[in-house]
């Protein structure tokens, strides 16, 4: 068993395709074939079903040790390049997407500012997602919403945010400023799917005055949630750095009381340590976080004391 076997396995399973794969590693088909193949038989079982392309439930499992193993053969070769004052590498970062829509801009011209040499490919997808996909080695680090229970996970908060009610023109509340939680019992609303953390947190809060929101529809995803509420499709409790620019004020931002913030946090595997280059990218993330927290976007740093 080597390096070269292990990342043809990881390359096939991400591309779906020998050929695919070959590409990516910058090879030819056959050798990735040969790679897999003498790793299959080092092991005495199938991992890859020839028939879909997709790991078998052996391949799974061997899938999510080859990843973990490239991962630090990749920090081992940032680590080595940092002694040289020089950081370098690939990180593979994940963020929800209401967030990622204003950290990826600034977080990418940073990298090319400061680290030119570090290369960054990312996720956008939900906090359950996001959580697999670290667990399995799939990425290096993800921008979630908290809280997290995992033991395998090491969770550093980053920053609270308001939610707000956004509101389409011609609605009831459009020319309100400030609702009460309450008071939203007697309009639908676009919310996500029960079990989620930001419905959750909402059905609580409901739950503590003895009422309950009513569902226009319920998506499992706060992006796509917050796009069919600014495109005027009903209205939604979102949160309040989600909100693009409003053009032509086709819809209102109203404040709602009784309503907690959404909090964000930084989130890496707790076996394993972090390569420079994932270093670089979590202190790039907070500065990103930091300066965005001085300007009106709804965003509070969080009170580490109180956190303890």
């Amino acid at each position: 068993m080597d390096r070269k076997q292990l990342r043809a396995l990881v390359a096939v399973a991400e591309h779906q395709s020998f050929s695919a794969a070959a590409r990516a590693l910058d090879t030819v088909q056959s050798n990735v074939s040969a790679h897999v193949g003498r790793l299959e038989r080092d092991l005495g079982m199938t991992l890859i079903d020839r028939s879909t392309n997709e790991p078998t439930h052996e391949g799974r499992v061997v899938l999510e040790r080859a990843r973990r193993i490239e991962a630090e053969f990749e920090a081992l070769d940032s680590d080595v390049a940092s002694l040289r004052d020089v950081i370098s590498g690939s990180v593979r970062l994940g963020v929800i997407g209401t967030t990622a829509r204003w950290l990826a801009p600034p977080l990418l011209n940073g990298l090319e500012e400061q680290y030119p040499a570090v290369s960054v490919v990312v996720l956008d997808a939900t906090t359950s997602s996001l959580v697999l996909n670290l667990l399995n080695g799939a990425v290096d680090l993800a921008v979630v919403t908290l809280p997290l229970d995992d033991s395998e996970l090491l969770v550093e908060p980053l920053f609270d945010e308001d939610r707000v009610l956004i509101v389409p023109r011609g609605h009831p509340l459009f020319e309100r400023d400030r609702v009460s939680l309450g008071e939203l019992v007697d309009h639908e609303l676009l919310l996500e799917a029960p079990g989620t953390s930001s419905r959750d947190v909402l059905d609580a809060a409901a739950a503590r005055l003895g009422v309950r929101l009513r569902p226009k529809a319920e998506f499992d995803g706060m992006r796509l949630l917050a796009s069919l509420v600014f495109a005027g499709f009903g209205a939604g409790i979102v949160p309040e750095s989600a909100a693009p620019p409003n053009v032509g004020g086709e819809w209102r931002k109203v404040s709602v009381d009784g309503v907690p913030r959404r909090s964000v946090g930084l989130v890496r595997r707790r076996r394993g340590m972090p390569s420079a280059a994932q270093r670089a990218v979590a202190d790039l993330i907070k500065d990103v976080v930091a300066a965005e927290a001085t300007g009106p976007s709804g965003i509070h740093l969080p009170d580490r004391s109180a956190r303890g």
